[in-house]
């Protein structure tokens, strides 16, 4: 599953465990379920649907007389088992059955209970049109992660529990059903059809689904599989384009994982109002419908296809092999984010591939810096969904990155081979993986499962180095940062790990081969605070690589010279490594720092590393580092235009509002690059110095939100999010606000309603009020995206007025991750009504000397360069 998605303090984090936290364990086993066959009638203009539920179980002890299952507010009207009528009582979240006729080891019997679900807050999601959206289609879908299945029929809802599934569904012609496994049989019934799936491979109840609806089908296929692609008629084309990779995919994966892919066929159905980016149900994958790329889309969105990799992973991570509890989803989580990864490395090469595992990185340690920092193995949570955060998907894709590295890609295959060959249709923990790895290679690994899975936190690096030309040695201080000392000794946790130190000579260096960049490189064991490394070599060398590969999950602070750091942008071979030195040399400043970054931003082969260049080089607070950027525009990479675009952002002049000013009227060929132009532009705009361009903005903004309607309302969005940075503008959030009605595209809809968080902090006090009774009353839909684009809009806000809306909705949300947000968001208002006006002058003085310290650093630059010339 890929989502789209603090009480006490540690080491300086916030604690992950909440008020009401408590170890989770799976239940006692009654028996081993065998069979679920699901018999359903939807009632789909009523937003019901009945039926009977048919559990076979395999009791595994004899006398037992009572049974209890999960089933949440359901209607249950009876309850058989082998035919004869049974006594239960029901409380609204679980059913316990009282058995006439005690338990037989071994002895299975048939548990069939008849039931019916009105209006349904989870597990099943009726989509239908309305007055507000009357063009939306008729869909039904379920989503059962993690324990959400028990709201659409009675089970025993834990992931330990694997079989056998049936679904027998009656709806509505012309529409379809969709379900795991294979279609078995179709009957005619009227005005309606009954459509008849069964899976023969064993799979957790949170993986069964249904997806209903009129959809265009689409066949492909991998190895005489069947490979369907299903969504909105007239979207053929854009499922092609989104989807098309996937029997190679499927063949990539069969390959890498050691087992060819193992379910009677692979469907993927794109849904209206889908709560997440995909769901990895087996053998058919549900997916939101804004996953649709049009061509212009796709000139540089690979979300997509990224998330397509990530559901079919889960195929074998987590549908072949399953988790036995949820505290260990990492296991497939992280190697489905992972996944992501492999298949960038093999479709658009090595270079692309580090990148997106420092984006990942990077996802992980913001989390871990600015939410909370826990184990990512650990059951002890309010609500399993709470567990679906950064530390299981980012964190974990990096475990894996680190477990390739420490073996090796040959062995790295071997073992997961081992893994998934060994485990196949049965339930794993993460011991499990562990002695896969020793069981195909020899090697124990816990040393690395001790430090970064078990525990929370990475280690944070801080790198220094000198060259004794007399003795020629270099000497490299490596200090863990993480590790504070105070006067009662050191506090923080160490890390022990070996790390390759690199030590690079560039291509036109006498020692090197012709074109090719050279170095020599030594593993030491880091495992001190600070430790100095004595490396003898032959000549100085031109530049450091520290981690040669960046394969361990960590921060880097270089702290050496600026010759050094140019010689390493402009060398090494590893893309993150020239992303660490352009953000040193940035840190640097000066002329020579502006001339290497835009050097760097022109000629680096990786678009990752001179996305990565723009961004630092607008940190350099010179005018020079303006020109350097402008010629960034010329691209050909459409990400690297968004991020010089996001850069220009920070350089708030009226050169870099004209700039701003002629692509958001111009365009670009890409979405997301006028998206951003938009945004900007608005907070250029809005600062201080410029305050004389804000109505021209306004009306180019205006503009772009009532006429550029298109995919996925991204162009719109970005005018909206540009909106909301002029925070002092009544006009802004009056516009703001006409786009948070219902009828409103809901992309565009979600956005303006996150907007009305950022805008609000520089409202009048009415103009807040006035925000606070939107989102309040926004806050009683229960659509999930709208919940959480009402939160993050009121966890911005600074006022104690947003404080019961929040608590409202945390008390009244069905849904866990919602009340987790909601909560924080409190935390984060708190926070914020402590900054008062006079923390915020002090701010805009600081602004304001800083704009004058960089004009006269200009003008010294610019006098030093002729005076050099000279």
């Amino acid at each position: 599953m890929l989502q789209s998605y603090l009480d006490s303090e540690t080491n300086g984090h916030k604690s992950f465990e909440l008020p009401g936290a408590r170890p989770h364990y799976n239940p006692d086993r009654p028996g081993q379920v065998e069979h679920i066959f699901l018999d359903l009638v939807l009632d789909i203009p009523n937003q019901s649907f009945q039926g009977t539920c048919t559990i076979t179980l395999a009791p595994v002890r004899s006398g037992l007389t009572a049974l209890t299952l999960d089933a949440c507010s359901q209607n249950i009207h009876s309850v058989q088992v082998d035919g004869t009528q049974q006594g239960f009582d029901y409380d609204g979240d679980q059913l316990h059955v009282r058995m006439q006729t005690p338990t037989v080891a071994g002895k299975t019997i048939k548990i069939a209970i008849a039931y019916s679900v009105e209006k349904p807050r989870r597990g099943l999601y009726f989509i239908v049109p309305d007055k507000h959206y009357p063009n939306k289609p008729t869909q039904v879908w379920t989503q059962g992660e993690d324990e959400d299945s028990r709201f659409w029929f009675p089970c025993f809802d834990y992931p330990g529990q694997l079989a056998t599934s049936e679904i027998r569904v009656k709806v509505p012609k012309p529409l379809i059903a969709i379900s795991n496994g294979e279609l078995i049989k179709t009957e005619e019934d009227g005005d309606s059809k009954i459509f008849h799936w069964l899976q023969q491979q064993v799979h957790p109840t949170y993986l069964m689904t249904l997806a209903v609806g009129d959809f265009a089908e689409i066949q492909d296929e991998w190895n005489g599989k069947p490979v369907t692609y299903y969504v909105e008629k007239g979207l053929e084309e854009e499922a092609r384009l989104s989807m098309g990779k996937t029997p190679r995919m499927i063949q990539y994966f069969s390959e890498k994982f050691g087992y060819p892919y193992p379910f009677p066929k692979y469907a993927q159905v794109c849904v209206d109002d889908f709560i997440f980016g995909g769901m990895e149900n087996t053998s058919t994958t549900l997916l939101t419908d804004r996953c649709l790329l049009d061509a212009r889309a796709a000139i540089d969105n690979r979300s997509t296809e990224s998330l397509v990799a990530h559901e079919l992973a889960h195929q074998w991570f987590g549908d072949l092999v399953v988790i036995k509890h949820w505290s260990h989803a990492w296991i497939k989580e992280g190697m489905a984010s992972y996944s992501e990864v492999l298949w960038t490395e093999q479709e658009y090469g090595a270079e692309d591939a580090a990148y997106y595992m420092l984006l990942e990185a990077r996802n992980y340690l913001a989390e871990d810096s600015g939410r909370y920092r826990r184990p990512i193995v650990t059951h002890v949570y309010r609500e399993a969904i709470e567990l679906y955060d950064r530390h299981l998907y980012e964190k974990g894709a990096c475990v894996y990155n680190m477990i390739r590295a420490e073996l090796g890609d040959e062995l790295f295959t071997k073992a997961i081979h081992t893994f998934v060959q060994d485990n196949a249709h049965k339930t794993v923990e993460t011991i499990d993986l562990l002695r896969a790895i020793e069981k195909a290679t020899g090697r124990n690994l816990m040393f690395l499962f001790d430090q970064y899975v078990y525990r929370g936190g990475h280690p944070e690096y801080k790198i220094a180095y000198s060259w004794d030309g007399d003795s020629k040695l270099a000497k490299v201080t490596v200090t863990q940062a993480q590790v504070k000392v105070d006067k009662n000794g050191t506090k923080g946790d160490l890390f022990d790990l070996k790390i390759p130190i690199g030590f690079g000579y560039s291509a036109e260096n006498a020692n090197s081969e012709a074109g090719v960049a050279k170095s020599k490189i030594f593993t030491v064991r880091v495992h001190e605070r600070e430790q100095s490394f004595y490396f003898p070599l032959e000549e100085k060398p031109q530049f450091i690589s520290f981690d040669v590969g960046n394969n361990f999950l960590k921060t880097v602070s270089l702290e050496y010279g600026i010759s050094e750091l140019k010689a390493q942008l402009q060398f090494d071979p590893d893309p993150v490594s020239r992303i660490y030195a352009a953000k040193a040399i940035a840190k640097k400043g000066g002329l020579e720092a502006v001339k290497a970054l835009a050097e760097s931003l022109k000629n680096d082969t990786c678009w990752g590393v001179r996305a990565e260049v723009a961004k630092n080089l607008a940190s350099v607070k010179l005018d020079q580092a303006f020109e350097g950027l402008v010629a960034g525009l010329q691209d050909e990479d459409a990400r690297v235009r968004r991020a010089v675009v996001e850069a220009l952002g920070k350089i708030k002049t009226p050169e870099s509002y004209e700039v701003l000013k002629s692509l958001v009227e111009k365009g670009d060929a890409s979405y997301y690059v006028e998206a951003a132009a938009a945004r900007t532009l608005g907070g250029v705009a809005a600062s201080g110095n410029l305050k004389d361009k804000e109505d021209e903005a306004l009306q180019l903004l205006g503009h772009l939100v009532r006429e550029k309607a298109g995919w996925n309302e991204v162009v719109r969005g970005g005018a909206i999010a540009g909106l909301s940075l002029m925070k002092t503008s009544p006009a802004a959030l009056t516009l703001v606000v006409e786009y948070t009605t219902p009828g409103v595209a809901q992309p565009l809809r979600l956005a303006a309603i996150r907007a009305l968080g950022a805008i609000s902090t520089g409202q009048t006090p009415n103009n807040i009020d006035w925000i606070i009774e939107q989102l309040e009353q926004l806050s009683q839909e229960s659509f999930f995206l709208t919940q959480v684009a009402v939160v993050g809009a009121l966890g911005h806000m600074e006022t104690a007025k947003a404080i019961p809306v929040l608590s409202a909705l945390a008390d009244q949300t069905p849904d866990g991750r919602v009340r987790r947000i909601a909560e924080e968001a409190i935390q984060k208002v708190q926070k914020h009504i402590g900054s008062d006006h006079a923390v915020k002058q002090l701010r805009e003085d600081l602004d304001q000397l800083k704009k004058e310290n960089q004009e006269l650093k200009s003008r010294l630059e610019n006098l030093e360069a002729k005076s050099s010339a000279s």
